[in-house]
């Protein structure tokens, strides 16, 4: 009687999902074949654009640069309010995938003009490999990298991507682990974790916090996850607060009133944090940056357009503080 194949376990996020022959991981795009774990998304993007820098949202790295940002079918967080849930909660065959091997896409982004590319609106974390491998050759010629991660992932492959990345807008979608078990699937102490080891590996860190009416607008979880981010991730660390609007699974609550956005806003300033922005909201100045020191305005901008950066070599002009950021 011949063996039966053997089970493999993924290990690059906290899921450890234990896969049996041609079965797939709970991301839909890893797979094992041949008692080998196989991606079936490597140099497959369903999703290629040039965006404004400030759309992902990144304020303290190369205001006003495009940023060339590739996506993949799948994701390992099931969010019910995801907007790009088309694609990330797609199998592969699903979607419409280009053939772009890590060579095409820094090729592109060089031909693009654009200083750097975005690993962005599904999850890097689960076409890993492709992630990785454009990584090191954007590097080699002179590239920047920038992940846009819900960041749920293992410590040893974070590790691994924080060498070979220079900033991360890092998604926290709660500091409450009620909200991400029964709104996203998932769990909040890994994404503290590795969220900690890009920080630590000196990636220029940004924070998004999305605020959901009624399921994670609490004041006291909102004031939690301001301490946290100053005590382990510093006052300079960027954090955006973004305005919901009803998609997905989520089609029942209404957007979140300006009041509340500003409220987080508010708190996070009094938990000491220097840069704090609000996204989605018509009223203008709340996507200003501010030297921490003497309270100039350095950044003006409108949307995703940035009208005035009086900043030089990455300081104020007035003060010569420098801004924490990467500005060339």
């Amino acid at each position: 009687m011949s063996p039966l194949p053997p089970i493999v376990e993924c290990r690059l996020c906290p899921r450890r999902c234990k896969l049996a022959e041609n079965e797939r991981g709970d991301c839909r795009v890893r797979v094992n074949l041949d008692g080998e774990l196989r991606t079936l998304v490597y140099g497959k993007p369903c999703a290629l654009h040039i965006d404004p820098v400030e759309k992902k949202p990144l304020f303290h790295f190369l205001p006003g640069s495009s940023i060339f940002s590739i996506a993949t079918a799948g994701c390992n967080l099931h969010c019910l309010f995801c907007q790009n849930w088309n694609i990330s909660q797609s199998d592969p065959e699903e979607t419409r995938n280009e053939s772009f091997p890590p060579e095409h896409i820094v090729d592109a982004a060089l031909k693009n003009r654009c200083p750097s590319i975005a690993y962005t609106y599904t999850e890097p974390v689960i076409y890993y490999e492709y992630t990785y491998d454009t990584c090191l050759q954007a590097h080699q010629k002179g590239l920047r990298n920038v992940l846009v991660t819900a960041w749920y992932i293992e410590e040893e492959p974070a590790t691994e991507m924080a060498k070979v990345v220079d900033a991360a807008n890092v998604d926290i979608k709660s500091f409450d682990d009620r909200f991400y078990r029964e709104l996203c699937g998932g769990s909040l102490r890994p994404v503290l974790r590795a969220t900690e080891i890009l920080s630590k590996a000196g990636v220029l860190v940004e924070i998004t916090n999305l605020i959901v009416p009624t399921k994670n607008d609490d004041p006291g979880v909102i004031c939690e996850l301001c301490a946290w981010v100053h005590d382990h991730l510093g006052a300079e660390t960027p954090i955006h607060f973004t305005r919901f609007h009803p998609d997905y699974r989520l089609t029942g609550i209404p957007s979140t009133p300006a009041k509340t956005l500003l409220m987080a806003a508010e708190t996070a300033h009094i938990q000491g944090l220097h840069h704090v922005y609000v996204g989605n909201l018509p009223e203008g100045g709340n996507e200003d940056t501010f030297c921490s020191k003497c309270g100039k305005k350095l950044i003006a901008r409108r949307g995703f357009r940035v009208n005035e950066n009086r900043l030089v070599a990455g300081r104020c002009p007035d003060c010569l503080q420098p801004l924490h950021g990467i500005w060339k």
